[in-house]
């Protein structure tokens, strides 16, 4: 049996920004960690295309391994301040168990 997704991600532009920018990553970064290359990122970023398929999926267990919560219009995620170390520790944290 498998588990349901708790949010279902439609990923534009702007949500793929704000997701890079949630985890304090470039575009080069974030294009590592997925497979694929800068340029694909900064294409999904410019709207020039949209991810698509597995990728897609990818993005999504990639935000809520990182608690990323996105609603139209907002930059930032709802969870509450944190400051910078805490947020490098927990990252940290988030893709060493991403990794595995």
């Amino acid at each position: 049996m498998t588990a349901k997704r708790k949010v279902k991600y439609e990923w534009d532009a702007e949500r793929i920004k704000a997701l890079r920018q949630y985890m304090g990553m470039t575009q080069q970064e974030l294009s590592e960690e997925l497979g694929t290359r800068q340029q694909t990122v900064s294409e999904w970023e410019t709207g020039k295309y949209r991810p698509r398929g597995g990728m897609s999926r990818l993005l999504t267990l990639v935000a809520e391994r990182a608690g990323f919560i996105y609603e139209a219009g907002q930059t930032e995620s709802t969870t509450p301040e944190k400051s910078s170390s805490e947020q490098d520790a927990n990252q940290d944290k988030d893709w060493a168990a991403w990794q595995r």
